[in-house]
């Protein structure tokens, strides 16, 4: 069993996982000027609350898109473990066929769910990672991973809407039971919400077209919180929402850097393209 953590701008996500699956997750405001000693106490109290002995962790892992919290991150965890973090990055194996202009510029959060998906889901495939950033990750039918997009996550569209304007109220993240809205805040959860399921819609079928793939040979995968799972049920294309997808990708990579990534596989390849699978 290791201890896992994904780095992103708002969130750092924890938990443990190994052979028998995830013992946990947990969610962390990412705070710039927080120490290695607070963070070490969250993370301690986190294992407490979850019933995890720090003593039964063999290891653990860091991906993270934020440069300026690896030290703090990595002094953490080798405080509360005893063992110094694999920190995703230049050098670390992950068994990716990365067929990108600059492959070392290839973040790691994209890394670990690709490597997670490819284990679990049957290639060709789009990956959507919802987060600060809406990204997406496509993998062609040789499972090379090829490029993807960049977009404006939904939380940041909304709040940059509300304080760049005099009349644009903030707003709590949900479906409205229509598209077209009858009030302000309709209107701008309809937007949040209808009008990024209906980019992903509309990407998942420019990026078939680029493939020279029908739509239904995508495999479609998508990750993150609540609000994202909402959002991806609002598409029209048959999606797979797996929320274990970074502490899955996690796992195999530190096991494919311990010289035994045979022996933890979870599952074996998945054809879920319900939308009852979301």
């Amino acid at each position: 069993m290791i201890l896992a953590a994904d780095v992103s701008n708002v969130y750092i996500s924890l938990g443990c996982i190994g052979n028998r699956g995830t013992y946990f997750t947990s969610r962390f405001a990412t705070i710039s000027n927080k120490t290695e000693d607070e963070y070490a106490i969250d993370f301690l109290r986190t294992l407490e609350l979850n019933g995890v002995p720090r003593e039964k962790l063999e290891g653990c892992i860091i991906s993270s898109v934020v440069p300026p919290m690896n030290f703090v991150l990595t002094r953490a965890m080798e405080i509360i473990t005893g063992k110094t973090p694999l920190l995703i990055g230049p050098g670390v194996k992950n068994g990716l066929n990365i067929r990108i202009e600059n492959p070392s510029q290839l973040g790691s959060n994209l890394v670990v769910d690709a490597v997670a998906a490819l284990d679990r889901y049957q290639a060709p495939m789009v990956i959507f990672d919802m987060g600060t950033s809406t990204t997406a990750s496509v993998i062609d039918r040789e499972g090379r991973y090829i490029g993807g997009f960049i977009s404006p996550g939904v939380r940041i569209s909304l709040e940059a809407g509300a304080s760049g304007t005099a009349q644009l109220p903030r707003v709590g993240l949900e479906a409205p039971e229509t598209v077209i809205g009858r009030n302000t805040v309709h209107c701008l959860q309809s937007g949040a919400v209808y009008g990024t399921a209906g980019m992903i819609d509309g990407m998942i079928t420019r990026i078939a077209e680029e493939l020279g793939e029908p739509e239904e040979a995508l495999t479609v995968i998508a990750t993150g919180g609540a609000l994202e799972k909402t959002i991806t049920a609002c598409c029209e294309h048959p999606i797979i929402f797996d929320d274990q997808l970074v502490l899955h990708g996690l796992w195999l990579i530190w096991l494919k850097n311990q010289g035994s990534h045979s022996s933890g596989r979870q599952s074996g390849k998945t054809r879920q393209n319900t939308k009852d699978n979301r």
